[in-house]
């Protein structure tokens, strides 16, 4: 029976991989540039997260720290088939791919292994977008190349650098994106053209260049200035006439280096999830949580990198979360499931009948096992003017 199952499952997996691969035969459709980003019909706003993929060469690169049974028939397509799942399980409206999307070292090709990594958002029209982490630039492209070659696929709404702060600003995948109001066919909506919600994402490298200064990379100063700034107008546009909101439009931000600040949770105050290793931040501390507390909108911090770890902690009102590991090529530990998370916004609903700004953000993740286990669902922020 078992080996029925394995069986159905290799014949699955072939399939969507061959699938997939008929996709970048395909000429790119007029619908997938990019779109807008808004809340839904419902006043939901839904991202998956997927962390460490470390996807390589597909078929013929094997799985990491997977059970004795799986081993022979485990592979990339592993990955590539958990987050179809997810994806049709969860029906995102935006897909954020946290760094280490390929494993470097181990790539022949890296353009082929990021069109396959990226293939099951692209099947699926949602619009998706990636920041780099430490190991994808650790084959024949550079980072700011990576990014070039990422901002070319379909449906991604990443970005270079924002062309305000490129001369400026270091790294390559900083940018900023806004979800506004539902449309405004919407009857009960009014507020199509605000964004309510603002996401930031970064670049935070990938290990230091400071010889003094030995280990992992971290977002700098230029950075901070482009965060900073554009925060600043977020909320003064979120402030403005037409249809002024008060208060703070709240924010999200992803990358994939944890802060130093990760260190503060253990197994016992950390909120929901696991952490079973180190954190592995840089070793210097850029000051960047001071930053966002001191900007105040930002509620979430979403990052990859050490994928053993997969708990939300709160410091100064906001919260750290990890995205668990997703990636079959990455290590783990055996019997921990591969997992994702998704973290869902909710709007208000006013006393006209109308949808206000946001209410709530909460989280959940799902584990790559027979049944796509929902865990750990916990709200990360209620609008105290709620």
């Amino acid at each position: 029976m078992a080996d029925n199952r394995r069986r159905r499952s290799l014949f699955h997996i072939s399939l969507l991989s061959a699938s997939l691969l008929c996709l970048f035969l395909s000429p790119i459709p007029a619908s997938a540039q990019p779109r807008k980003l808004r809340f839904d019909a419902n006043g939901e706003f839904k991202i998956l997260q997927v962390a460490d993929m470390h996807f390589a060469n597909g078929a013929t690169t094997r799985c990491l720290n997977v059970l004795p049974a799986q081993m022979d028939h485990c592979s990339d397509l592993n990955t590539t088939a958990f987050l179809s799942r997810l994806i049709a399980a969860e029906k995102p409206d935006l897909i954020v791919f946290t760094g280490d999307n390929i494993y470097g070292p181990h790539v022949k090709d890296p353009v082929k292994s990021l069109n396959a990594a990226f293939a099951p958002a692209i099947a699926s029209k949602t619009p998706w977008v990636a920041v780099l982490g430490n190991h994808d630039q650790e084959s024949t492209l550079s980072r700011q190349e990576l990014m070039k070659h990422i901002v070319t696929l379909p449906y991604t709404l990443s970005q270079v650098n924002p062309p305000e702060a490129a001369h400026y600003i270091d790294g390559f995948g900083n940018y900023n994106l806004q979800v506004h109001g539902a449309a405004a066919a919407a009857a009960d909506s009014f507020l199509q053209n605000k964004s309510l919600l603002n996401l930031y994402f970064l670049d935070s490298g990938d290990y230091s260049k400071v010889p003094s200064i030995k280990g992992y990379d971290w977002i700098k100063t230029s950075q901070q200035l482009w965060f900073n700034n554009t925060s600043k107008n977020l909320q003064r546009e979120y402030n403005a006439e037409p249809n002024a909101q008060e208060g703070v439009a709240p924010g999200l931000a992803y990358f994939h280096i944890p802060l130093p600040e990760y260190w503060t949770f253990d197994s016992m105050n950390a909120t929901k999830g696991d952490r079973l290793e180190e954190t592995s931040s840089a070793k210097t501390n850029s000051g960047f949580f001071t930053t966002l507390v001191a900007r105040g909108d930002v509620k979430g911090v979403f990052v990859g990198h050490d994928h053993n770890n997969d708990f939300c902690g709160e410091l100064k009102g906001v919260n750290l979360c990890y995205g668990g590991v997703a990636g079959y090529h990455a290590y783990g530990f055996t019997g921990w499931p591969r997992r994702a998370r998704v973290v869902v916004a909710g709007l208000n609903k006013n006393r006209d009948g109308k949808w206000g700004g946001v209410k709530s953000i909460r989280t959940w993740k799902r584990l790559d096992d027979q049944d796509l286990s929902l865990v750990d669902v916990q709200f990360l922020w209620n609008n105290p003017a709620n």
